[in-house]
C-alpha cells in the first residue's frame, strides 16, 4: 500500500457497522483481515444501509474460508476475493490467490509466489508424494525464517535443507496451485477413517444459516474419537442440529456426519491470528466424552 501511495485506515477494534461507516465515507477500495470480517460484513442485517459499491477486493488469511463466502464476496459486493497462504515460520505470504483464478478454485489457497516452491512429503519426511496426493506442505524460498530462537533441537525438526515442515495436509493440482485440507494436529480419524476438518466446515458455511463453524474430534471408546461441530448462526437464522446433520450428510460421506452439534451465540473462539481455538471449544461437548456412539 505504501509503494503504490494508497492511503490505510485502521480500526483499533473491528466493528461491522463502524467498518460499513467508513468504507462508505472513504470510499475504500480493499478491505479484509480474516475470513469472520467478510461474514459479518455479508450477514449483517444494516448492510443495505450503507454504500459500499467502493469495494473492489475483500481479501483475507489466517483460517481456512469456505467455497460458499467466495462466491458471495463476488455475487453481492461485485467485489474480488482474495486469499492467500503463511504462517509465522515463513514470515508472510507463501501462496497468494485472487481474481478469477480465486472464483474457479474457490477451494485452493493459490499458487507459490514467484520466489517459492512447495511439494507434498510422505510421513517419512523423505519421499515426495504425486500430484492430487494429500500430504505434509513443505515451503521454501526467502522468506523462511533460519529457525527458532534458542531452540536447535525443534529447529533441526522443522527446518530441513532450506524448507520448512509447515505441518499442514495439502495437495498441488497439476497447475500448482495449493489446496489445504487440513492441520495435521486437526484431523479427526474415526475408526481408522480420515476426516479432515475443513471439508466438512466447508459444508456447513455453504448452509445458509451457518456464519461460523469448527469441526474438533471428541473421545470415543470403540473408534477414538469422532466428529463434532460448533456453529455460529447469521442473524434471525434458526436452524437445528438434525437439519445442519441432515446437510452435511446429504454433500459427504455419513462417516464425517457430526455426531452432535452445538450453537454459540458469538462468533467463534480465535487468537490474535484468525485461527478457531478448537481445544477451548472440548468443554461444550463434556457430556458425550468417551461414548460408545
Amino acid at each position: 500500500m505504501i509503494a503504490t501511495g494508497s492511503t490505510m485506515i485502521f480500526m483499533r477494534k473491528w466493528d461491522t457497522i463502524r467498518a460499513m461507516e467508513i468504507i462508505e465515507r472513504e470510499k475504500v477500495n480493499i478491505t479484509g483481515g480474516v475470513p469472520t470480517i467478510a461474514w459479518q460484513l455479508l450477514e449483517h442485517p444494516d448492510r443495505e444501509k450503507y454504500d459500499l459499491s467502493s469495494l473492489e477486493s475483500i481479501a483475507y488469511g489466517g483460517a481456512p474460508a469456505a467455497p460458499e463466502l467466495v462466491k458471495r464476496i463476488y455475487a453481492e459486493f461485485g467485489a474480488m476475493p482474495g486469499n492467500g497462504w503463511g504462517m509465522t515460520e515463513t514470515m508472510a505470504t507463501v501462496t497468494h490467490h485472487g481474481g478469477e483464478d480465486y472464483l474457479n478454485r474457490p477451494t485452493s489457497a493459490g499458487p507459490p509466489v514467484a520466489a517459492a516452491d512447495l511439494k507434498i512429503m510422505a510421513d517419512d519426511g523423505v519421499t515426495e508424494m504425486p500430484l492430487g496426493e494429500v500430504g505434509e506442505l513443505w515451503a521454501r524460498g526467502p522468506m523462511i525464517v533460519k529457525g527458532y530462537w534458542n531452540k536447535p533441537d525443534a529447529s533441526a525438526a522443522t527446518f530441513v535443507d532450506g524448507w520448512v515442515r509447515t505441518g499442514d495436509l495439502a495437495r498441488l493440482d497439476d497447475e500448482g496451485f495449493c489446496y489445504i485440507v487440513d492441520r495435521a494436529k486437526d484431523m479427526i480419524i474415526r475408526g481408522g477413517e480420515n476426516i479432515y476438518s475443513s471439508e466438512v466446515e466447508n459444508v456447513l458455511y455453504a448452509h445458509p444459516a451457518v456464519t461460523d463453524a469448527a469441526l474438533i474430534g471428541i473421545p470415543h471408546r470403540i473408534l477414538g474419537e469422532e466428529p463434532a461441530a460448533v456453529v455460529h448462526l447469521a442473524p434471525g437464522a434458526v436452524t437445528t442440529e438434525a437439519e445442519l446433520q441432515g446437510w452435511v450428510r446429504q454433500h459427504l460421506a455419513a462417516f464425517k456426519t457430526p455426531v452432535a452439534v452445538r450453537f454459540v451465540h458469538e462468533t467463534l473462539p480465535r487468537n490474535a491470528n484468525g485461527k478457531i481455538l478448537k481445544k477451548d471449544l472440548q468443554v461444550l461437548f463434556a457430556d458425550r466424552g468417551g461414548k460408545d456412539g
